[in-house]
């Protein structure tokens, strides 16, 4: 059953993931932003097979899913990072992240490592402040 008090996100360019695994790229509720993991997908939800053109990706799909809500990564306020190999990956992510981030102050940010992502390399979920001129009126 559909709540009035959320209702999902959708970027231009639907991936083929959202489909597939049945989630919505984000949801919209109370004034906030919950965005589902974002991963380095292509279109058609095949992982980028390198590792740096896998994180842009990864956070190009990010930016889509912000944009179609009305924020950027300004808003976001809360941000956790899933790697498949910290140690061996950490460092070269880390190196790509200020493009996208900008100055400080930044997000507060969680990192945990596993062992799996479905064939990504990491998988960024965000939770972000929705600016007041694009939160839907409570009912």
């Amino acid at each position: 059953m559909h709540s009035p008090l959320r209702d999902a996100v959708f970027p231009p360019g639907r991936h083929a993931l959202y489909e597939r695994h049945r989630y919505s790229p984000a949801v919209r509720c109370g004034g906030w932003l919950f965005v589902s993991g974002q991963v380095g997908s292509r279109e058609d939800g095949s992982p980028e097979p390198d590792l740096d053109a896998q994180v842009h990706r990864a956070f190009q799909n990010l930016q889509a899913v912000l944009q179609a809500a009305g924020c950027s990564f300004d808003d976001v306020v809360d941000v956790t990072v899933f790697l498949v190999d910290p140690p061996q990956q950490l460092e070269r992510i880390w190196r790509i992240l200020p493009s996208y981030w900008g100055e400080a102050p930044y997000p507060a940010l969680t990192g945990v490592g596993v062992t799996w992502l479905s064939g990504f390399i990491l998988e960024i979920k965000v939770i972000a402040k929705l600016p007041p001129e694009t939160q839907k009126p409570e009912l």
